[in-house]
């Protein structure tokens, strides 16, 4: 058998390490610059020392803080009409998923022929035209490794996933310093969303030796430091612990894939736009109790990497820990659990049946092949 597994070109980590550009600008000859990013992140300060390193090298940046959360292809293709006549050698992304998605889009985008609308349609048509790199300030969209990029299809009520390996960003740069003061509630929704991601990719039909490398990484540094980044915002190390455990479940996706979980989240963002991490984080825990009995002896190895002290357990017994631990990160970083507090009810359940079992791309991954009435059971679960 043959494996494959792509990451971006070159990772940059470690508190100021965002003054790296300085090499990446110098080494790239780079005279201009676009940078994505969103009015919330530019109202925070934290893109001060992205415009100080590029006025110390020379680089002129022109920004476009447009970019909003979930966007749909309408919202992706206004931006793109805008930075279109934009003349620059690079992108940057600072930002969190949508800003990063967003991006990644930019750099098939830009000087091409073809437009979102087609590559929602055809991924495979996206060439790289322009060199990114992605600056995360949230601590778990994977993003910034991913060769995904996740748009609303407004038409369809529902999100899709864009996939192609130039979407893959050349450079990231993982500084703890842009998270420090992230507030407490997208720490929890954005990092339960890198825990989704990577005990998704561990228990995937598609997960590799190489997948599973980083989805195990990735697992062993969520788990034990969520509920620290969140209980005390100044922990530094548990939140630089997260910002690298969500790029370990970036990579692990591009071997293997998530599931069932996202799945089944994407209509909930795409109708009733809940954000995507705690759309997530709502299903996880029961689309995982679900899917059990068809990968428990993978929940257990996963168990065994995270907490080896019950390795003398039962498979039964470490699967469900981990569950039982997926539910308790959920409540203790005070992630809704239900539906309800969105407006959903049964009513809505044919739609959310329909919607979710449309997405063949994440499905196909799951190690249990969910019927109608297992769909609609997890949803039911959740209202």
């Amino acid at each position: 058998m043959s494996y494959q597994i792509q990451i971006p070109g070159r990772i940059h980590s470690g508190n100021g390490s965002v003054s790296r550009l300085a090499d990446i600008f110098s080494r790239d000859g780079v005279k201009k610059a676009l940078l994505f990013t969103d009015k919330g992140v530019l109202s925070t300060g934290i893109a001060k020392s992205v415009f100080d390193v590029a006025a110390s090298s020379g680089v002129e940046l022109e920004v476009f803080d447009g970019v909003i959360a979930e966007p749909s292809t309408h919202d992706v293709d206004r931006v793109m009409q805008a930075a279109r006549s934009a003349k620059a050698d690079m992108l940057i992304a600072l930002g969190g998923g949508s800003v990063m998605d967003t991006a990644k889009l930019a750099s098939v985008l830009i000087g091409a022929t073809y437009t979102v609308y087609d590559l929602v349609k055809d991924p495979s048509l996206a060439r790289k035209t322009m060199r990114a790199v992605m600056i995360p300030t949230t601590c778990g969209t994977g993003s910034e490794a991913t060769c995904n990029a996740i748009v609303a299809i407004p038409e369809e009520s529902t999100k899709k996933g864009i996939v192609n390996p130039a979407l893959i960003p050349d450079e990231v740069i993982l500084d703890v310093g842009m998270i420090a003061r992230l507030p407490k509630a997208i720490v929890a929704a954005t990092a339960v969303d890198a825990l989704a991601h990577v005990v998704e990719c561990y228990t995937s039909k598609k997960a590799t030796p190489l997948s599973d490398t980083y989805a195990i990484a990735g697992a062993r540094l969520i788990f034990r430091n969520i509920e620290k980044a969140y209980a005390n915002g100044d922990d530094l190390e548990a939140k630089e612990a997260l910002l690298l455990g969500a790029f370990y479940g970036g990579v692990a996706i591009t071997g293997s894939g998530t599931t069932a979980v996202h799945a089944l989240s994407y209509p909930l963002g795409g109708k009733y736009h809940i954000a995507h991490g705690v759309s997530n984080a709502i299903l996880f825990a029961p689309v995982m109790a679900v899917n059990k009995d068809s990968c428990r002896e993978r929940l257990a190895e996963l168990c065994d990497a995270v907490y080896p002290e019950l390795a003398i357990s039962s498979a039964e017994t470490r699967a469900t820990h981990v569950i039982n631990r997926i539910a308790d990160i959920v409540k203790n970083t005070e992630i809704p659990t239900s539906l309800a507090k969105y407006g959903i009810t049964d009513k809505d359940l044919d739609f959310l049946v329909e919607a979710g079992s449309q997405q063949q791309r994440l499905l196909v991954n799951n190690r249990k092949e969910l019927s109608l009435d297992d769909i609609r059971g997890i949803y039911r679960k959740v209202i």
